[in-house]
Formats: C-alpha cells, structure tokens, sequence
C-alpha cells in the first residue's frame, strides 16, 4: 500500500501534528469564536469541526449541515489556517471539497460498514485530499485495516489512522477502552502510516485528556486530536469530553515530547542488557507453558479414560481468582491476569479436544 508521508500533506508544521476544534459547528458565532481562541492561544495545525453528527438516538442535534460549511470556509479564510470535518457520504465528501475543507476524516460509525467506506473511496477519486481514518467502533483490526485499503485503493496516498478507542461491554473508566494494542497491531502492518491518538473520545472526560495524550506519544503517535470550545459546559454535543482553547493550550505545553530513539552509548548498552534480560525470561515463560501444556493433555487423558468430563467449572473459577490474587501480590493488573488465563485455559481446551 502506497502511503504519502506525512510531510508531503501541506498542512504539518511539527510533530505532533495536532487538529483540534469544537465537536460541532453550533452557530457561526460559536464556530468562530472558539477557532478564534484556539488560534490566539496555540500552534495547532489544522482547526476541526462536525458539520454532520451521527447520533445513536434520532432527535437529538445532528449537525447543522451545508451552512457549517461556508461558517467553516469562513474560518479558513479570516484565521489563515487549514480545516478538517468528518465525512460519511459521498455526498458530505462533494460539499466538503466544494467548500475548501483541507482534511477529511471518516468516523467509526462508517469505518465498521464497508459498503460505506467503498461509497466514500468512489467518491474520492481523481482527488488529492489527506483522509485520516477512525478505528472501527468494534474491536476489530481487519475491518480498520480494510478502511485503508478501500480508500487507498481510489487514489488516496495522504493516510492516517486515528485511534478513538473501542466498545466494549466492561466497566471502564473510559468513555471507549483504548485497547492500545489494536492500534499498535496496525501500526505494525502498516509501519508507514501516521497514527494519531483522539484522546476527546476515548476518555468522554475533560480531565482525563492530558494523561490520554500523553501516553499516545510516549507510544510514538503523530498526532492528536482534541475537541476544544468556548463554552464546552453549554456545548451541544460531547460537553463532558471538550475542554476551553485555554485548557487545550496548557495541554499542549505540559505535554513531554521524547525522542523515538537515542544514540548515546550508555543508553544503548543498557537498553541492550534490558532486553536481554527480558528474553531470558519470556523463554522461561514459553518453556512452562509447554510443560503446562504436558500436563494438561495428561489430565485431559486421563478424565476421558476415568468417563470424567474434560471442562470442571469450579476448577476453572478457582484458578482464575487464585492467580488474580498471586498477580496482585506482585503488583500486576488483575484484569491483566484475568485476561491471561482465560487465555491459557481457552488454549488447555484447544489442546484436550484436539
């Protein structure tokens, strides 16, 4: 897959790349006054806002349409700064091109349907525009990967990816699980493509957005986007997740921004012992797994030899709490444990029945 640095997409001043705006266009009024403050007051790249909103429920504010756009146009205009909306229609992706708008993105409502994502990448052809792609509400990386390959598919090199989090039906803290890994297995199919981190969703909480961010870039992301409004308590959509063009601007000073690598000498060396180490001992890991797995296919044998069944419900909840209580005693997540033996069990069974 052919992707265009992100360099070459003529709105980037620095890294991190960062797009921020009110979640929705409200009025023209709003519109401005909040692009207004966001400009006066930080660096961004490109100012954004929802000119169309898909909302779970009808009845609610669904974005104020076409007019958003000439507010938008406007906004470039007076500023002097590029603009970005979301599209979810070849006919969002007519009017935004008709109305000047720099970058497009494509939200996780549509990502997860691909006859959506075909109509958009039809739509797209014969034009040069940078398309930033959100991950599927649904955990699924194939569907995020598929989105990429749709749209590239129509001529579109300026990709990136943006990573909003995930549904799911555990209790979190946050309003979408980020499920870091996902984001990170994509990255790793397609290493040359800019990830940036939307921290606004995948928190749904103000006050959470910095440590969100941060964590996107000790990760390496591009970029971030964050919404940002001028009242963001009165806001007519996501209030809880917007923050002022103040806040939004001391976000972005307290944020540390690291280097990808460093040629110091000492540094090297000791990151070198480090892993080291750290292979030592996922050898031991996968070697008493193996012997774990001798003796499960041991077991299995012998309680269908004995006319025994091979699943014991109350052996199984036992292990899943006692190694959660070994793991916490060693300071590990026991979500984290949790996680891993049902892993580990669900492979045992595999094991048994095969």
């Amino acid at each position: 897959m052919e992707i265009s640095p992100l360099e070459s997409w003529g709105v980037v001043k620095k890294k991190p790349f960062v797009i921020a705006g009110p979640c929705s266009a409200e009025t023209e009024e709003q519109l401005f006054a909040s692009c207004k403050q966001i400009v006066e007051n930080t660096d961004v790249d490109v100012l954004r806002a929802g000119i169309w909103k898909p909302r779970t429920r009808p009845n609610s504010f669904e974005g104020v349409g076409e007019v958003g756009l000439q507010w938008l146009a406007n906004v470039k205009k007076e500023l002097k700064i590029p603009t970005s909306t979301e599209v979810a229609n070849p006919q969002h992706v007519e009017l935004a091109l008709k109305y000047g708008v720099d970058v497009l993105w494509i939200g996780a409502r549509s990502t997860v349907n691909p006859f959506t994502i075909q109509e958009i990448a039809d739509s797209l052809k014969g034009v040069d525009i940078p398309v930033i792609i959100k991950n599927p509400i649904n955990p699924d990386v194939e569907l995020w990967l598929g989105a990429f390959e749709r749209i590239n598919g129509a001529g579109i090199t300026k990709l990136a990816a943006l990573h909003r989090g995930f549904s799911t039906l555990e209790k979190s803290d946050y309003r979408n699980a980020p499920m870091w890994q996902l984001a990170l297995d994509l990255k790793s199919r397609l290493p040359n493509l800019p990830m940036f981190c939307d921290p606004s969703h995948i928190t749904g909480r103000r006050d959470m957005i910095f440590k969100v961010s941060q964590k996107a870039l000790d990760l390496n992301y591009d970029g971030l986007m964050i919404e940002s409004h001028i009242d963001p308590d009165n806001a007519w959509s996501d209030a809880k997740q917007q923050v002022t063009p103040m806040r939004l601007s001391e976000i972005l000073h307290e944020l540390k921004i690291r280097k990808p690598s460093s040629d110091d000498a000492d540094f090297v060396n000791q990151i070198d012992e480090l892993r080291k180490k750290i292979d030592r001992i996922d050898k031991e890991i996968i070697e008493s797994l193996g012997a774990r797995m001798e003796i499960v296919k041991a077991l299995g044998q012998y309680k269908k030899d004995n006319n025994v069944t091979v699943f014991d419900v109350d052996r199984y909840t036992r292990i899943l709490q006692s190694r959660a209580e070994w793991g916490d005693k060693l300071a590990l997540d026991k979500n984290f444990v949790g996680r891993l033996y049902k892993l580990v069990h669900d492979e045992a069974i595999r094991t048994v029945e095969g």
